[in-house]
C-alpha cells in the first residue's frame, strides 16, 4: 500500500497533466527519496489513470537507451514507464496537438512478448528475453513533456526522479506492422530514418540502443522483477527512440522507416 505522500505525488501529477501545465518537479515532501520511490509514485499514477479511463496496461516502455537521448536530457541512466492500452494506436495514425500539453514523438523498436518472462533467481540475459519474443515491429512513442525545461535535467535531482514518477512522459505508442520472421533481422545493424514532410530529420542505428535492442528488453526484464512484476505473454515493450525526439506541428506527416523491420506513420492534426 503507497503511503499517503506516494499517492499525493500521484494525485498532483495527475491534477497537473489534466491542466496541461507546464512540467515543474515534484517539490517539498512529495520529491521521492530515491528512484525505487519514484516508481512507487508512477504506480500510483499510472492506477489512478487505469480507473479514470477504465483500461488496461498494454506494457511498457524504456526511455534514455541511448547516446542522443541522454545527451538530449542530461540524465546517463535508463528510465522505465507503462504503456496503457487505451493508449496503443496502429499505423497510420493520427495525434491531435490539442490533446498533449506538448505532443513530442520518438522512433523505437517495439517488441511482443509471446510467453511469460517469470522471475528467477539468475538476472535474465539476452537468449532467455529472446526466447519470449514472438514479434518485432517500428514504432512511435508519443510523448508529453508538458514544455519541460530540459536545461534542468542533470542539474537537479528532483527533475529526474519527477520525470520517472511521471511515468516517463508515456503518451501513446503507434505501432507498425508486426513481424514474426523477427529473428532473422540484424538488430544492431538496423538503420532507422525519420521523415517529416518527406524531408529527412533525422537518423541512428539499432546498436545505439544500449548496445543491442535486446539488452533494452533485458534491462526491463530486470527493472520489473526488482520489483516483484515480470514481462507477460501478449505484453510490448518499446526500447527507447534511436533518434532524438521531435516535437511537431498542425499539419506534419511523418514517417519512421525501420530498414528490414518496417515503417510507421503518423498525421498532426491541431
Amino acid at each position: 500500500m503507497a503511503d499517503t505522500a506516494t499517492q499525493r505525488a500521484a494525485q498532483w501529477l495527475f491534477d497537473e497533466h489534466a491542466a496541461k501545465r507546464r512540467f515543474t518537479a515534484l517539490g517539498g515532501d512529495l520529491v521521492p527519496a530515491g528512484m525505487p520511490q519514484a516508481y512507487d509514485v508512477q504506480d500510483a499514477l499510472v492506477a489512478l489513470h487505469r480507473e479514470a479511463w477504465n483500461c488496461g496496461l498494454a506494457g511498457y516502455k524504456v526511455a534514455l537507451t541511448t547516446p542522443a537521448m541522454r545527451k538530449f536530457v542530461g540524465f546517463d541512466n535508463s528510465i522505465a514507464g507503462q504503456v496503457l492500452a487505451r493508449d496503443v494506436s496502429r499505423s497510420p495514425a493520427v495525434a491531435r496537438l490539442s490533446d498533449f500539453g506538448r505532443l513530442g514523438f520518438e522512433c523505437e523498436l517495439a517488441f511482443l512478448m509471446g510467453a511469460d518472462l517469470p522471475p528467477q533467481a539468475v538476472p535474465v540475459d539476452r537468449a532467455q528475453i529472446s526466447r519470449a519474443i514472438a514479434a518485432a515491429a517500428p514504432a512511435f512513442e508519443l510523448v508529453d513533456d508538458r514544455n519541460a525545461d530540459y536545461s534542468a535535467f542533470g542539474k537537479n535531482q528532483a527533475t529526474v526522479l519527477s520525470l520517472a514518477a511521471d511515468n516517463a512522459w508515456n503518451h501513446g505508442v503507434v505501432l507498425g506492422a508486426w513481424r514474426e520472421d523477427w529473428t532473422s533481422i540484424d538488430l544492431p545493424a538496423v538503420h532507422g530514418v525519420l521523415q517529416i514532410n518527406g524531408q529527412q530529420v533525422g537518423e541512428g542505428w539499432g546498436r545505439d540502443v544500449l548496445g543491442h535492442p535486446l539488452d533494452a528488453m533485458v534491462w526491463t526484464a530486470r527493472h520489473l522483477h526488482a520489483r516483484g512484476r515480470t514481462l507477460k505473454k501478449g505484453e510490448l515493450v518499446i526500447t527507447g527512440s534511436l533518434i532524438t525526439s521531435k516535437f511537431p506541428r498542425a499539419g506534419d506527416h511523418v514517417r519512421f522507416e525501420a530498414a528490414g523491420v518496417g515503417t510507421v506513420e503518423l498525421a498532426v492534426t491541431p
